[in-house]
């Protein structure tokens, strides 16, 4: 459940607030009744990825496409 805070109260007590952030937990903060602001835990956000990076790194034989061996097929076709 998200804790609702006052701002004097926010102030007051940040350390202990930023503590239960810390473990997951999601403040509201708010001014005169209103919701105004949340406190969240931060997260990274992951890297754009950038194409072509792994250029020839990666090589797919020419026989990547071809069937496969009898003995192998068989296995899954159980």
């Amino acid at each position: 459940m998200t804790k609702v805070v006052n701002v004097h109260e926010a102030k007051t007590h940040f350390s202990k607030l930023l503590a239960r952030v810390e473990v997951g937990e999601e403040i509201v903060i708010a001014k005169a009744g209103k919701p105004l602001a949340r406190l969240v835990p931060y997260r990274e956000r992951p890297t754009k990825r950038v194409p072509g990076t792994a250029k020839s790194l990666i090589v797919v034989g020419e026989d990547f496409d071809d069937p496969l061996p009898e003995s192998i097929q068989r296995l899954f076709e159980r």
